[in-house]
């Protein structure tokens, strides 16, 4: 079983040297469904895997000086009270209705990942300095939030994040993706020390050879994205997690609501729609709204 997890892990550790997150999303299917640890174990197992391959990541950039430590530890800080709440809450939520939210928090990525990332020049031109008490508010308030979500489904938040820093915490996209890392390191320690303090259980020697694969897995990746489209990684990666998602919505929602697995795939296939709308409707509104009118074709013809 080590041997496997190490293997799948290396290639977990691959996508997220290639893509710059994400690999933490494969790390709970991998424990759950092909090693066969419980739930509230594989997410504290993730933590582990997670936070340990975040914490070389962040040495790796604050030797090149891209990590900003003042937002990154006022950001993980709120990120770690969230954390340590999701860990307490997680103790009481059904095994079933984790996975169920932790197939939510794929797709949500996998939507993060689609929608094309604001550039933060752009960003600086087209929007408006926020007083600095608002951008203290809304950094913590989404500090808090996905501390709140890896602390219960163990997944690291790096693509909400890398946004809320750029967007919020004023920060370049690369002192953005690096601080990241600083965050979803507080943020797995803290809910994994919550996770222990529940009583979930962590195989120590699975959460090691896992961590190792995964850190080596990253470097190798780092290296062989080099000369490959960044965009086209991100979408390919962001359809097989669609894809993973609707598999455990299937999985789980088949055993929850007693469903056939064809009126599990139905409804898992409605949910995700529905998100996916819900999602990318905000998005076409905006560029609607900016559009201008067009002018009638007669006027285009007229001397």
């Amino acid at each position: 079983m080590l041997l496997l997890g190490a293997l799948l892990s290396l290639l977990a550790g691959v996508s997220l040297g290639l893509l710059g997150g994400g690999g933490s999303i494969l790390t709970v299917p991998i424990l759950v469904y092909v090693l066969g640890v419980e739930p509230r174990g594989a997410i504290a197992t993730s933590l582990v895997v997670v936070g340990l391959t975040s914490a070389t990541g962040t040495l790796s950039h604050a030797r090149a000086g891209r990590v900003e430590w003042r937002v990154g530890l006022l950001f993980g800080a709120a990120g770690m009270l969230g954390a340590a709440l999701g860990g307490r809450v997680g103790r009481f939520v059904p095994p079933t209705l984790l996975l169920v939210a932790f197939a939510a928090m794929v797709l949500a990525t996998a939507v993060a990942m689609l929608r094309k990332r604001p550039e933060p020049a752009m960003a600086a031109v087209t929007m408006p300095e926020a007083p600095v008490e608002r951008r203290l508010s809304v950094v913590l308030r989404n500090g808090f939030g996905v501390g709140l979500l890896t602390g219960l489904v163990g997944a690291g938040g790096g693509f909400m994040v890398v946004p809320a820093l750029a967007l919020f915490g004023g920060l370049a996209m690369p002192g953005a993706v690096a601080t990241s890392l600083l965050v979803i390191t507080l943020n797995c320690a803290s809910g994994l020390v919550s996770a222990l303090l529940s009583g979930a259980p962590v195989d120590w020697l699975l959460a090691g050879g896992m961590s190792v694969a995964s850190i080596v897995g990253s470097l190798l990746g780092a290296r062989l994205g080099h000369g490959l489209s960044p965009e086209g990684l991100r979408k390919g990666f962001a359809s097989f997690i669609v894809a993973l998602g609707v598999f455990i919505l299937v999985r789980e929602l088949s055993g929850l609501f007693h469903l056939s697995s064809v009126r599990a795939l139905a409804l898992a296939g409605g949910l995700s729609l529905g998100a996916l709308v819900l999602a990318l409707l905000p998005l076409a509104l905006r560029r609607w709204l900016r559009e201008p009118p067009s002018e009638p074709r007669e006027n285009l013809t007229r001397p």
